[in-house]
């Protein structure tokens, strides 16, 4: 650690170069089209010892599974890899705010089964943001989680006010907790480019939820919601979508999801052209519960309004609608 600190000048010089270059390099970022990193790819000897240990310790959510998927040897071949490893299991794991974590285990693995020491090429780890890093620190101690040393705290430099430490997973693969509460010693500068933070997304979050919608907010934006389905002009639906529904709202249907409004107007628009002159009525009152609400509905023409049943069931976050559960009734 002593070594370490006779470096943080360097390093915060490098740093600053690193900034400098990333504002540099933003033309190139559009031109490519990238948004963001979507995930982080690693390799483990065991998925389910992985999985309980990303979902029972970090407490992350397992989400997506694909295999085993048999490779060929050209696959092989082309991505390095030994001609007599087997099959590849891969399973996507949420972790929290910020990029999803990707496992893969490969059956009868011909690989180096050597971790890649701190100074190999091609060594890396995984970071992971807390607002508490002495409480994470004892909690994950107690889930006998084995730490590299104890928390160090950057006492000058770009990363000035940044505690860092390391820790092993049970395979033996290494990353790191990291937390800045108060921010980056780089930040007092008032950079071009600002570093992505888990925690600044979580704050921003936390802010915009604070505000709980009231039950006649609620039932306003359900109201709204049945003149969108009626509304016939594509700008004023538009417009009205834009007040009762999240731009990733989801639209569950036992038979299709839609997501955004793009996929929703199409729905509303291919209903209307086959139902021309139909209009979506209450049945009963609108039901709510805390940010959930309820709305049963009939549509049909005035000669039969009650051609289709069903009801609606909304779920609210941050002022508006970011799921609608469809339920249509089984024709009579």
């Amino acid at each position: 650690m002593s070594n370490l600190k006779k470096q943080i000048k360097a390093t915060a010089m490098a740093s600053a170069l690193l900034v400098s270059a990333s504002v540099s390099s933003l033309g190139a970022q559009q031109k490519a089209g990238i948004l963001g990193v979507d995930h982080v790819g690693i390799n483990v000897p065991d998925m389910d010892q992985a999985v309980n240990f990303f979902t029972d310790v970090l407490g992350f959510s397992a989400v997506t599974t694909l295999g085993p998927i048999p490779l060929d040897d050209v696959w092989k071949k082309n991505n390095h890899m030994q001609s007599g490893t087997g099959a590849v299991t891969i399973k996507m794991v949420k972790a929290g705010t910020g990029a999803n974590i990707e496992l893969f285990q490969y059956q009868d693995n011909k690989g180096s089964k050597q971790f890649p020491g701190g100074d190999d090429l091609g060594a890396s780890h995984i970071a992971f943001y807390t607002d508490d890093i002495k409480q994470s620190v004892t909690f994950l101690k107690s889930k006998d989680v084995q730490f590299l040393g104890d928390p160090f705290l950057m006492p000058s430099g770009d990363t000035e006010g940044e505690t860092w430490v390391y820790f092993l997973t049970p395979w033996g693969a290494k990353m790191e907790l990291v937390s800045y509460p108060n921010g980056k010693g780089y930040e007092k500068n008032k950079p071009t480019t600002v570093l992505w933070s888990p925690k600044d997304v979580h704050s921003s979050k936390s802010e915009i939820s604070s505000k709980t919608l009231s039950e006649s907010e609620i039932l306003s934006l359900v109201e709204t919601h049945l003149a969108i389905w009626n509304e016939s002009d594509l700008k004023k639906r538009e417009a009205l979508m834009k007040k009762v529904y999240a731009d990733n709202i989801e639209m569950v249907d036992s038979h299709f999801i839609a997501k955004g409004f793009k996929e929703i107007n199409g729905f509303v628009e291919d209903l209307q052209r086959k139902a021309p002159g139909s209009k979506f009525t209450h049945i009963k009152a609108i039901d709510v519960n805390h940010n959930i609400a309820r709305l049963f509905w009939q549509n049909g023409t005035p000669e039969k309004a009650d051609a289709v049943t069903g009801m609606d069931l909304f779920v609210f976050e941050n002022g508006k609608a970011v799921k609608l559960y469809v339920f249509v009734d089984s024709k009579k």
